[in-house]
């Protein structure tokens, strides 16, 4: 697919003190966008007379170039021990997403660029202890692939990990500009997951994202590259042949991976689920949306952000789980299935 190019990138105070922000200035200054050096919040302010579905619509042309000021690192369970963020935001425009929420007022992507003080932050949650192996999740609020081509900061970051004992790093990702991070020292310390679906979920509800086809030719790419890699099947959903067309989904994985060396292969299970503001942002954004969410087919369930949400009833996700299970392990029978939730 296209790489990703903004409209409008906004440089925020400090940015440009880093070279980063300095190298990513250069390589706009060649391109057809606008470039402001502003506040985020300042520029942004001129977006509150449109409508929402205007707004969101605007805001996914904008990158703000940051500075990542957190010192604290959030827990990522199950994915992983922490995260932490290179990016926060994505050029997709998946209409399930969580982002719709946790970026309700703020969907525009960001990107930062005090690498240096990115990577003291993760170090400092790593014990020196021989064999004690902590996992960072650097995707969980974004997808740092979609926008290497600008950055160059997953593959620094990729580079950091190989050198850590103790350290491992997680990435998952709908994009396939993979030909970025294939030639990166990586040392086995990084483990690339691609999130995959079936074509119905992909062309209906994934947005500006990578095909099927396209993410399939990715984890070719990474495999051969000898990264440890994995596959997110999220979010997994109910819906008319749903469980022919995942197995389909899984079969054409392992027909494309039958020829390639794929290192400590793994799974992770992630069905859908929704809140009560994440529904209504959907609705504002997506208003012709196809997505199921009929609150009287779910159960509520208490989220770790202090939010209820929606999900199958346990039934159904047992269900869930159990097919995929199985196919899976007669698909792919040295696969370790980290977990379903």
């Amino acid at each position: 697919m296209h790489l990703f190019m903004p409209e409008t990138v906004v440089f925020e105070p400090g940015s440009l003190q880093y070279p980063l922000g300095e190298k990513i200035y250069k390589f706009f200054m060649t391109k057809p966008v606008e470039i402001v050096k502003a506040s985020l919040s300042a520029f942004t302010r001129n977006l509150s007379g449109l409508t929402e579905k205007q707004r969101y619509a605007r805001s996914k042309t904008i990158l703000a170039v940051s500075v990542n000021r957190e010192k604290k690192l959030d827990v990522c369970k199950p994915s992983a021990d922490y995260s932490f963020k290179l990016v926060s935001n994505c050029p997709g425009s998946c209409e399930y997403c969580y982002l719709q929420t946790n970026y309700s007022y703020k969907p525009y992507l960001k990107v930062f660029v005090n690498l240096d003080e990115i990577w003291d932050t993760v170090a400092g949650y790593i014990p020196e202890t021989p064999g004690q192996i902590v996992t960072f999740e650097a995707a969980s609020n974004g997808d740092p692939l979609a926008v290497e081509h600008i950055t160059g900061s997953l593959g620094e970051t990729i580079e950091f990990f190989s050198k850590l004992q103790n350290g491992r790093l997680r990435v998952v990702t709908k994009f396939n500009n993979m030909d970025l991070i294939t030639g990166k020292n990586h040392g086995g310390h990084t483990r690339f997951r691609v999130s995959i679906n079936t074509e119905y979920i992909i062309r209906q509800f994934e947005h500006r994202t990578s095909t099927f086809e396209e993410r399939l030719e990715a984890a070719v790419k990474l495999a051969d590259a000898g990264y440890p890699l994995g596959f997110v099947i999220a979010p997994i959903m109910i819906y008319e042949n749903w469980e022919r067309e995942y197995r389909s989904m899984l079969q054409k994985l392992q027909e494309k991976l039958k020829n390639h060396k794929v290192n400590d292969l793994t799974f992770e299970l992630i069905q859908h689920r929704y809140t009560e503001p994440a529904k209504k942002r959907s609705l504002e954004r997506f208003p012709y949306t196809r997505l199921d969410m009929d609150d009287t087919r779910r159960e509520l369930k208490w989220g770790k952000f202090g939010k209820f949400k929606y999900v199958y009833p346990k039934e159904d996700a047992g269900m869930l789980n159990e097919t995929l299970s199985e196919i899976i392990h007669s698909l792919f029978p040295d696969a370790v299935i980290e977990y379903f939730t």
